[in-house]
């Protein structure tokens, strides 16, 4: 726990000397609610439901997403720079250096939620959901952040460059708008519903807005549960293997 507690105040580190990426997680899910809340939903038209209530949880997904990918290039830098060498030479566990980045990741991008939420409701949001259901709904995005966080810890270790850990997160940052994020699955066509409805994003962002909003509870919660805590152990269990191998 000490070794964790020293990797992590490292990783934070790393986020506050590098301004611009922190200030890329600030701007862009403020500019990407703006947008989507008041030019789109001048044009959307999803039925009794206001689109800026709609797709608040879509875009926290997105730019957590986005966000990651500073992860996944820090947690290469580390694999490639030299200084993953230096820490071996230290009795220090292995694990602690990947649970840092972690940390800083989920930081990081529980910042870029409340940027984003705090935007939605200049821009109109007006959620239902009370004490209990901001409760569920803080839980479930915190779950998200970590399985991503993981995921991009994973890619960074098996990036041979850059971009390349870039790359591997950009799915991430597509999947929401191949979901239930900014319009309703039913509305897709047939042959790309199937996709939207089965995959991970889509009861993320169904049980975010049922807490939000306070409507009926469904299946979603308990999918969204098991994809969050799937992922998570399965990028942490490879992550750790992969960055052992990589260090013996």
């Amino acid at each position: 726990m000490h070794d964790a507690w020293i990797m992590i105040k490292r990783s934070m580190l790393i986020v506050l000397r590098s301004p611009e990426a922190m200030a890329m997680a600030i701007i862009t899910p403020f500019f990407l609610m703006v947008l989507f809340g008041t030019v789109f939903g001048n044009i959307a038209d999803i039925g009794p439901y206001n689109y800026i209530d709609f797709i608040v949880p879509g875009i926290v997904l997105q730019s957590v997403a986005q966000g990651t990918q500073y992860t996944a290039v820090n947690v290469y830098n580390d694999m490639s720079k030299g200084i993953i060498d230096r820490f071996r030479s230290m009795p220090i566990s292995k694990a602690s250096v990947l649970t840092g980045h972690a940390a800083a990741s989920i930081v990081r991008n529980t910042i870029t939620t409340a940027v984003i939420i705090g935007t939605a409701f200049i821009v109109g949001f007006r959620p239902q959901g009370g004490f209990t259901d901001w409760l569920i709904a803080a839980g479930i995005l915190t779950l998200f952040n970590i399985a991503i966080s993981w995921m991009a810890i994973l890619f960074g270790l098996l990036s041979k460059t850059p971009d390349g850990a870039i790359g591997f997160m950009f799915p991430f940052f597509i999947l929401p708008f191949i979901s239930s994020g900014f319009a309703p699955i039913e509305t897709m066509p047939r042959w790309l519903r199937w996709f939207a409805e089965y995959q991970p994003m889509s009861p993320v962002i169904d049980a975010t807005r049922n807490a939000m909003m306070d409507f009926p509870r469904d299946n979603s919660l308990w999918w969204a549960l098991v994809w969050c805590i799937g992922i998570t152990v399965f990028a942490f269990t490879c992550a750790v293997q992969v960055f052992k191998r990589r260090t013996v």
